[in-house]
């Protein structure tokens, strides 16, 4: 099972506060405070067979930088995997603290384990990223603790790594391929729906399910401004221009007002370009008629506006007349 915190999506929008922690504690996902403690056993021996899942959950917690992890939604089965396949961590090295946490010192407390990894990790992530970490992109700095057992132990190694939350910051999101090159972004695939949430977008949902948003378009802003980071009104343009084009191809030229939908977009900050991301959503939804948020919308825009298939000829009841007797 999975126990989640309550938070906004505005809490991880920075790189101070995007911090997921884990650790091995019994039982599954446990998240306190700021941090998601993840379980797996302690022992496990490295010549296992590849579907033990002691053996994959060890190897998991000894992976080497540039390693990836993915692991089910209860938290259990985790092991390491191709970044060319789904997964959820992206190992950026570890860190050993006991040169400030000695043999006999207590296990540090989720606040204190929060403050240690934002010191340990951030920095090395962001080197793991050539230098470039985008504060609002769609990776965020966390960490793999070790479990009061393995403290006890004396394990003092933190497992530093990246992985993207979902907009509530309640949920991890599947990436595919290495953080390492890649546009950081904060985009989702053509076709995603996002959660209704107070008002606001939340994670991704099946767009059949009520949902605020449907990202109907992607704009990349660098091949509109080549030369440099456009001004807010020059995005602006862009993304009206682009995200008319791709809303009306995506929707099959629906009319969105007459369904109480709306068109809008994001735009990319100045750090954001700096990092490297050039990315930008176009995406349709339902405000409220008080401007104090959004409603729901139910099922997909896609090829909305296309004609209604002509009705199927039916063959006529009526039997031929006969010759007249």
């Amino acid at each position: 099972m999975m126990e989640l915190m309550s938070t906004s999506a505005e809490r991880f929008r920075t790189l101070s506060t995007r911090l997921v922690m884990g650790g091995a504690f019994v039982g599954a996902l446990v998240v306190l405070t700021l941090s998601m403690v993840f379980s797996w056993p302690v022992g496990g021996t490295a010549n296992a067979g590849a579907n033990d899942p002691a053996a994959n959950l060890a190897a998991a917690f000894d992976a080497p930088p540039g390693s990836c992890l993915t692991w089910k939604p209860d938290g259990s089965d985790m092991r390491p995997t191709g970044c060319d396949q789904p997964h959820l961590f992206e190992v950026t090295g570890d860190v050993d603290i006991s040169g400030e946490h000695g043999p006999n010192d207590p296990s540090p407390t989720a606040d204190a384990w929060r403050d240690i990894a934002k010191q340990k990790c951030a920095t090395g992530a962001t080197a793991y990223l050539g230098g470039k970490l985008d504060p609002f992109g769609r990776y965020s700095v966390g960490a793999l603790k070790p479990s009061d057992d393995q403290w006890r132990s004396g394990d003092r190694k933190l497992r530093c790594g990246l992985q993207r939350q979902g907009p509530t910051g309640k949920i991890l999101v599947p990436t595919t391929g290495s953080a390492k090159g890649q546009d950081q972004s904060d985009v989702y695939d053509v076709g995603t729906c996002l959660a209704l949430a107070d008002k606001t977008y939340g994670d991704p949902v099946p767009c059949k399910d009520a949902h605020a948003f449907e990202i109907v378009g992607v704009v990349d802003l660098g091949k509109v401004h080549p030369d440099g980071f456009p001004s807010d009104e020059q995005q602006q343009a862009a993304m009206l221009d682009n995200c008319t084009k791709q809303a009306a191809e995506y929707s099959s030229n629906l009319n969105l007002a007459d369904k109480g939908l709306s068109l809008t977009w994001d735009t990319r900050k100045q750090e954001s370009w700096d990092a490297g991301s050039r990315k930008a959503v176009c995406k349709v939804g339902a405000p409220l008629k008080d401007g104090t948020g959004l409603a729901p919308v139910s099922g997909s825009v896609k090829n909305a506006g296309a004609p209604a298939p002509p009705p199927s000829s039916v063959a006529s009841s009526t039997p031929p007349s006969q010759p007249g007797g």
